[in-house]
């Protein structure tokens, strides 16, 4: 029979007075056990007799500038393709710039991401407004948002206006009343507020 096949339980005790650890019964004392432990208790001794703090790693490398850049360059490249209406092309920018802010690794500014994303779901939300994909400019509305909630009135206005255009009349109303008070009485939420209210009155009037 191998000699690993079985073991023998040794109770420990901690001494109160000098924290160090010894069989809970001196009897069953062995010079094996006795040398592992006379180790482990010079070990412990050293490291509360260190003056300094453990070393601790230096922190990682701050911001990749070449992420950051290759982030702008698509925001802007699908800010191109917007421009000459080609809203699908636009898409796959926002898709691309969005798909490398996410990817951050986690030691990088959460702050930073937020900047990113929130810029680029809310062009993506407007190229999707204008191809009538009103759902999934809301959900990117939306996303906006919830990355930056105050200083960001056009995701805002989007998101309701989304609503509006899906005929979610009391969530559009809802979503700009909340955007107001980020905001403050910006112009053209103030106005789609408005536009929510007369549709809510007529269909109301209507019923």
């Amino acid at each position: 029979m191998s000699d690993q096949d079985h073991f023998t339980l040794i109770p420990l005790a901690i001494d109160p007075e000098s924290t160090a650890i010894c069989p809970a019964h001196p009897s069953h004392v062995s010079r094996a056990l006795q040398a592992e432990l006379e180790a482990l208790n010079n070990l412990h001794t050293a490291l509360k007799a260190l003056d300094a703090p453990l070393p601790v790693p230096p922190p990682p490398m701050p911001v990749n500038p070449k992420r950051s850049g290759q982030i702008t360059k698509a925001r802007e490249a699908g800010n191109g393709e917007y421009r000459k209406q080609k809203y699908d092309g636009a898409i796959k920018l926002y898709n691309l710039g969005l798909s490398l802010a996410l990817a951050r690794p986690p030691w990088e500014p959460s702050q930073l991401v937020r900047e990113e994303v929130h810029a680029l779901y809310s062009n993506r939300a407007q190229a999707h407004m204008q191809m009538g994909n009103w759902p999934d400019a809301a959900v990117d509305a939306e996303a906006s948002v919830a990355a930056k909630s105050q200083g960001n009135a056009k995701a805002w206005f989007r998101r309701g206006k989304c609503l509006l255009e899906m005929g979610r009349l009391q969530e559009a109303k809802g979503a700009v009343a909340k955007a107001l008070e980020f905001e403050g009485e910006e112009k053209e939420l103030a106005e789609l507020l408005r536009e929510i209210d007369a549709r809510i009155a007529k269909e109301g009037a209507s019923a």
